[in-house]
């Protein structure tokens, strides 16, 4: 239960730190069959036909672009996919913050993480944003020396 209340706030930033260490590796197209297997398995998960159709249709431009572009287009987005995921990772804890000082979320994964740990909300916050900060940090280190061809 910890460890499931603790993950959502800080999946994107990992996720974006473990595609930034494949596209810096030059496994560009591991990276895009992973998300598309990520994609599937969210798939079998999801409860309505809106995120179906999402789902679905993400898939298909991932699965699009692995088969039918040059790997030049793969690399500029396998590149724009890992710092969306690395900087979108901060935002939702920045809103979480905000959202606690003013009272309006009183049954957040912060709360519910005090609730079975000893250590207050406002520390889960911390650790939330120090995790998703040194992801950030992480990242950018391994993306910065990547060369990317001119479009």
């Amino acid at each position: 239960m910890i460890l499931t209340a603790a993950a959502g706030y800080v999946a994107p930033s990992l996720i974006g730190l473990g595609a930034a260490w494949l596209t810096a590796a030059g496994y560009i197209t591991v990276f895009l069959w992973t998300v598309l297997l990520l994609l599937a398995g969210m798939l079998l998960m999801i409860r309505n036909i809106y995120g179906a159709i999402a789902l679905i249709t993400v898939g298909g431009a991932v699965f699009t672009l692995s088969m039918f572009t040059p790997p030049d287009v793969q690399g500029w987005v396998a590149y724009a996919a890992c710092w969306f995921l690395l900087f979108g990772g901060i935002r939702p804890i920045l809103e979480l913050r905000r959202k606690r000082r003013r009272g309006r979320a009183v049954d957040s994964d912060a709360d519910q993480l005090a609730r079975l740990t000893p250590f207050p909300p406002g520390f889960h916050i911390f650790m939330f944003l120090l995790i998703s900060t040194a992801a950030l940090v992480a990242g950018a280190y391994l993306l910065a020396p990547i060369t990317l061809p001119p479009l």
